[in-house]
């Protein structure tokens, strides 16, 4: 079963994502904010994809504040963890901050709050996922 790492530190949006994904797509859901969780989730191909949240309040990894943006960085400069999909999730929809957030982090996709059509959202991000011929 494919499954989805949400890295999102408002518990409403998480819920509200993961009931999406697992009612709509049939997808098996993961949660955290916690960042080393999110890197060894990665780095264990525990998951095929990502949504990631930009702005994380709570987010600290090896001492220092990290948000979205960073974390992402990170698992793209990884060999171990850089095919893996990260989409960004995210409030901030203003001109030109898709490409900025994109160019940025790495990331392979980004998806603007809220989230109004569900099916669409769960089709945005099952054209991340590796195909089964892969």
């Amino acid at each position: 079963m494919t499954t989805v790492l949400i890295v999102e530190d408002d518990p409403i949006n998480l819920r509200v994502f993961s009931k999406i994904l697992k009612k709509r797509g049939g997808l098996e859901v993961r949660g955290t904010e916690d960042v080393e969780e999110v890197m060894q989730a990665a780095q264990g191909r525990e998951v095929d994809i990502i949504l990631m949240d930009v702005s994380l309040a709570h987010s600290v990894y090896q001492g220092k504040a990290v948000d979205g943006i960073k974390i992402t960085q990170m698992l793209k400069a990884d060999p171990q963890t850089a095919s893996l999909p990260i989409v960004l999730v995210t409030a901030h929809a203003m001109e030109g901050d898709r490409e900025n957030f994109l160019k940025q982090s790495g990331a392979d996709g980004y998806i603007s709050k809220p989230i109004v059509d569900h099916q669409q959202f769960v089709d945005d991000i099952r054209q991340y996922l590796p195909t089964a011929e892969e």
